[in-house]
């Protein structure tokens, strides 16, 4: 564990109040806590329970979040819309947050050093289900194969159930009592897109260091905790969609590493199957070496096995070439979609991290 040092301390209490005007702006009580915590010694020293990497405020947030979840009675509940409250952040909230945490500081610290967050956002499969269609038509091949590195609880791995509505148009799964609706705007042209071209998913596993499972409510707590309590438009998707995982029992495996099950999974794919690897918002945790081990494996797999890999992920993240494409008039730069697949390596789209909006390029 680092020493905690006053320098420790300004370092966090820096990263606590960009997150509150950068990350989470649209959430007062987001943005309240984060200052609470920014101003608080004690608060910060919480973080020095969590490994290097996991250092984010965040993480501290999901915690916190998780204990009102699981309906601990205190004061500070009345902040939190996703268990009714409806108090507005206010000059006695710094002062309940840190009794809270006091109280709480057994789970919270234990959170802290075992936990990540974990949104499984399946508002990305609005960004998905195109990227997997055009993988069909360019392959030729309309059964596709599909490995989610970094799943957590697997729910992308259900993007051919839920129903998609892009305001101009829709895709998907119809809508249904149940089914997870996505709304997402679509900036631009609408795509070349074909309701008909007929693709499926013959095959699908999730590999995790740490996967939830969904049949386990109190993992399924954490998934909601990692949610912004004012979203409640999310939680009933994440609701929706662990409903339908339980249902369909889609594979998901822990694996300490990995990078190594990918090959062995090829392996036991039948002939005429285009597999797809799909990683989203996963690489910004890897260690530099790990990264560079990820590329040059996912690389190889492209080159010697017809593997199609399938990026989601920070622009400077990008696959090694790939020029940066221009944004659309209300696009940015945050979410950058890349498709390597045999000689060619393209930008995709340009989406908003939890899939509000896509820009289509592909």
């Amino acid at each position: 564990m680092t020493s905690d040092t006053p320098s420790f301390r300004a370092a966090q209490a820096a990263g606590y109040r960009h997150f509150a005007a950068q990350e989470c702006a649209d959430d007062p009580l987001y943005v309240a806590i984060c200052l609470a915590v920014a101003d608080s010694p004690e608060l910060l020293e919480l973080m020095l329970h969590a490994p290097g990497r996991q250092r984010r405020p965040n993480l501290l947030l999901a915690a916190l979040h998780e204990r009102i979840l699981a309906g601990v009675p205190h004061g500070l509940a009345a902040y939190y819309p996703s268990v009714g409250g409806q108090r507005l952040p206010d000059a006695e909230l710094p002062a309940l947050l840190l009794d809270f945490a006091r109280q709480q500081g057994d789970l919270l610290v234990r959170y802290l050093q075992t936990r990540s967050t974990q949104t499984n956002e399946i508002g990305r499969c609005a960004v998905l289900w195109p990227a997997l269609q055009q993988i069909a038509r360019l392959s030729g091949r309309p059964d596709l194969a599909l490995l989610d590195f970094g799943s957590s609880a697997g729910l992308n791995l259900g993007v051919d159930g839920y129903h998609y509505d892009y305001g101009r148009f829709q895709l998907g799964a119809p809508a249904a009592p149940g089914r997870p609706q996505i709304r997402c705007e679509w900036l631009g042209d609408a795509p070349p897109l074909r309701a008909d071209l007929g693709w499926r998913i013959t095959r699908r596993l999730g590999l995790d260091l740490s996967p939830i499972d969904v049949s386990d409510d109190d993992a399924v707590r954490w998934l909601a905790a990692c949610l912004w309590p004012h979203d409640r438009e999310r939680a009933l998707r994440l609701d929706q969609a662990v409903a339908l995982a339980r249902a369909a029992g889609h594979r998901v495996r822990r694996a300490d590493d990995c990078i190594a099950e990918i090959e062995p999974w090829l392996d036991t794919l039948p002939a005429g199957v285009q597999p797809v690897l799909f990683n989203s918002w996963v690489l910004a945790y890897f260690p530099a070496e790990e990264l560079a081990r990820y590329q040059a494996e996912v690389g190889r797999l492209v080159r010697s096995r017809g593997l199609a890999w399938l990026s989601a992920e920070s622009p400077s993240l990008r696959p090694t070439g790939l020029a940066l494409p221009p944004t659309a008039p209300g696009a940015s730069p945050h979410s950058l979609w890349s498709l390597v697949w045999r000689d060619r390596t393209e930008a995709l789209a340009w989406s908003h991290p939890h899939g509000r909006w896509v820009q289509w390029l592909g």
